[in-house]
């Protein structure tokens, strides 16, 4: 208990040092180094969508794909105010990050730092139960967790473990995100938007404790039910959010899904409330509406 206490109280004092130096840049750290998706793209994008914004300086530690290398790799999580969660083992899953950096995360958002859950990132790591925590809900198996369901109302319904299946996605199509709950991410924004090009996670499944859904989507091309697309979680002293919004595959180069004002926008807001627990970044007047997407020029981004 007193190691616990020891530990927290530590990454309370270092994040308030680091938001004390950065004189109103936020430092933000994105993990990757493998995935399915395309890893080093959505990296870079997510580094210049909040950069361009004046809010954030953005730094990115690769894990080494060297066995011996990757066994040493421990990222100072406690130099920064975010950590972007942006690596996927679905398909290897002995693929994972070392122990210690797993509890150095575990006690970085447990001590107040904030945590964001880039998209396929829910998809990883079902071996790590304080991870499935942290997340909230994610891709797993129907046996691994609850399921949230959204109704008439926004009415949530808690779906046990083994009952319906388990998470998958339809075609990606425009979706219309419906807001469930008003929260600093979301407010000024209107109740119904479009998205490009996006995946609707069915069934994501977890411990769905501390959580609050922010937003859900009707999946019309698959299930014909409604979903959640981002929520967030406490856990300890720290801030988590997660969304299905952000796929970019391989052979895409910076696509629609991530044009999208709204996208962007939530990018950046959603960062700063986990840094700050406050939002100061206005929504565009470009942002999208129920009736009309809004989307970035194609030559925005210059690449990597």
């Amino acid at each position: 208990m007193y190691k616990a206490y020891f530990v927290v109280v530590l990454a309370c004092i270092s994040l308030c040092t680091v938001r004390a130096q950065t004189r109103g840049r936020i430092p933000v750290l994105i993990v990757d180094g493998f995935s399915n998706h395309d890893w080093k793209q959505t990296s870079a994008v997510t580094k210049w969508i909040l950069e361009e914004s004046g809010r954030f300086k953005v730094d990115i530690s690769t894990v080494p794909m060297d066995s011996l290398a990757r066994a040493a790799w421990n990222p100072s999580f406690s130099n920064y105010a975010v950590v972007v969660q942006n690596t996927n083992n679905i398909q290897n899953t002995r693929l994972r990050w070392p122990s210690h950096a797993e509890r150095n995360l575990e006690a970085f958002v447990e001590g107040g730092g904030g945590l964001y859950i880039l998209h396929s990132a829910n998809n990883a790591f079902a071996h790590w139960k304080e991870y499935d925590k942290m997340i909230g809900l994610g891709w797993r198996k129907s046996s691994e967790g609850y399921s949230l369901e959204i109704g008439p109302s926004n009415q949530i319904t808690r779906i046990p473990p083994g009952e319906g299946q388990g998470t998958g996605h339809g075609n990606r199509f425009n979706a219309l995100i419906q807001i469930v709950n008003r929260h600093p991410i979301n407010k000024d924004y209107p109740a119904l938007w479009q998205t490009a090009n996006t995946e609707v996670y069915y069934f994501p499944r977890g411990p769905a404790e501390n959580l609050t859904v922010l937003s859900c989507a009707y999946d019309s091309t698959s299930t014909k039910r409604t979903w959640p697309v981002e929520w967030v979680v406490t856990y300890g002293a720290g801030r988590v959010y997660n969304s299905s919004m952000g796929h970019l595959w391989i052979g895409e180069f910076y696509p629609p899904a991530y044009r999208c004002v709204g996208y962007q926008t939530t990018v950046i807001r959603a960062t700063e409330w986990l840094a700050t627990g406050k939002v100061t970044y206005n929504v565009p007047a470009q942002f999208p509406t129920a009736e009309r997407q809004s989307l970035r020029a194609e030559n925005t981004f210059k690449g990597p």
